[in-house]
């Protein structure tokens, strides 16, 4: 796996990961955005977090988020981002009309 140096880097989530790491620690989706916070105020001494709707966005849909939301996820689930990464979408295959 490439090493991520880059904050803004997209990288795919693992949704189901994420949620399982939630449900062991039985937090609700509020809950999980109050522990991000609480562990970047811990951190930093800002209370940085990802909204309810950016945690739907990764759990149910499998989006595209920046690395260092990611990075706020893992911190609210004390684990390493890494654990969190999912498989890189497939790309999509190009419009049969392109190759003319």
């Amino acid at each position: 796996m490439a090493i991520i140096d880059d904050d803004d880097t997209l990288v795919t989530p693992d949704g189901l990961s994420v949620r399982r790491r939630r449900h062991e620690r039985s937090l609700s989706p509020r809950d999980l955005v109050e522990a991000i916070a609480v562990a970047q105020e811990r951190e930093t001494g800002l209370r940085d977090t990802i909204t309810p709707h950016q945690l739907v966005g990764i759990e149910e849909r499998r989006e595209r988020v920046p690395w260092s939301t990611l990075r706020l996820v893992a911190s609210g689930l004390d684990c390493d981002p890494i654990d969190l990464l999912g498989p890189d979408p497939e790309p999509e295959p190009e419009d049969a009309n392109s190759l003319h």
